[in-house]
């Protein structure tokens, strides 16, 4: 009897939380019959250019999730506060051509007189604060720091991607939303007004007034925010600006894909890719170390930064391999690679 009701509590105790706005929406109305009608999705879910299973092993998620959790943890986190930087971006000028690291895959570009902020997370990069606790000293920022912001571009509905919290409290200062199908639903449930959100499919563009583009492009990964996968799409980003072209490689894993943006769009000035959060048992969802100088080569940008780094620990490699990768990768490639601390002023134009 006591199981049982220990039981009956622990499944409205998940009901509850699940159902909470921040868990966002699946897409519906004209919204999924749009989705219907995209080449890449399938069966009801979106698919990846090539057979992708997110695990690789034979363990289930849940096996997975509990091996995570009580694995040896040494390392994964840093034993000292991490070295960042408090720019006061709201006095920084548009006008200024620079990138602006805050942690993890959270960064904002100033390119073409517009500024652009990308997946941003300043709150929770989880339904529960006490699962992906920032490290000490990376978390200086907040909504409140942002200025005005011309594009709010989101490459999936992953939790620490999109933070319903902190979109919320960007909204009055937001202008447009860039994201991939479906993901709009979210922020339409969370105020958005439709006419605000600009909805892609792999291979779509946006382009301004001012001839500023934004095409999604493909990426190798998968979405959600609950128990049901892949019900909204993915995306990398490519913004073609007047005098530089940025690519936002989102999360991903290696495929065929990165050799046909970079033959497309070359040449291209700033590559952002993933480095971090890896592991061989999901090595189809995330860049491995040594497919990073593939990509670069493939994508041959002019600058490199990467990230997914550097501020939360989601898997159990030392919390600062990361950032030796990028040194190797330094080396081992023409790209000129930034390895800036959080918070630091980045000029596009080095």
């Amino acid at each position: 009897m006591i199981i049982a009701v220990l039981l009956l509590l622990a499944v409205a105790g998940i009901t509850y939380i699940m159902v909470r706005p921040s868990f966002g929406y699946l897409p519906s109305g004209s919204r999924l019959a749009r989705i219907q009608d995209s080449p890449n999705y399938k069966n009801g879910q979106f698919r990846n250019m090539s057979p992708s299973p997110v695990m690789t092993t034979r363990k289930s998620r849940i096996s997975a999730l509990y091996g995570f959790f009580f694995a040896d943890k040494k390392g994964i986190r840093p034993s000292a506060p991490l070295k960042a930087v408090k720019t006061d971006i709201r006095t920084l000028s548009v006008d200024t051509d620079c990138i602006i690291w805050f942690g993890h895959s959270s960064y904002m570009l100033q390119a073409g007189g517009k500024r652009f902020l990308v997946d941003p997370v300043f709150h929770a990069a989880a339904p529960l604060k006490i699962f992906n606790r920032p490290f000490p000293g990376t978390d200086i920022y907040r909504p409140e720091d942002i200025p005005r912001t011309d594009y709010l571009i989101i490459t999936h509905d992953h939790w620490d991607h999109l933070d319903c919290k902190t979109v919320k409290e960007l909204n009055g200062k937001t202008g447009k939303v860039i994201c991939p199908l479906g993901v709009g639903e979210h922020f339409e449930h969370w105020g958005y007004e439709p006419s605000r959100i600009v909805e892609l499919d792999w291979y779509e563009e946006f382009t301004d007034v001012n001839g500023i583009a934004v095409h999604a492009l493909p990426a190798r990964h998968f979405s959600g925010r609950g128990l049901r996968q892949n019900k909204t799409l993915w995306a990398s980003f490519m913004i073609v600006a007047p005098a530089m072209t940025l690519y936002i490689g989102g999360d991903g894993g290696y495929d065929t894909h990165f050799a046909e943006i970079g033959r497309r769009f070359s040449p291209i000035s700033w590559a952002i890719l993933e480095n971090g959060q890896y592991n061989d048992a999901w090595r189809y969802m995330h860049t491995l170390p040594p497919q990073l100088e593939k990509i670069a080569e493939q994508i041959k940008p002019g600058h490199i930064m990467t990230v997914h780094h550097s501020k939360y620990a989601l898997s159990v490699h030392p919390w600062d391999e990361p950032l030796k990768n990028a040194v190797r990768l330094k080396s081992a490639v023409a790209a000129d690679v930034v390895i800036p601390a959080i918070g630091e002023v980045v000029p596009l134009n080095r």
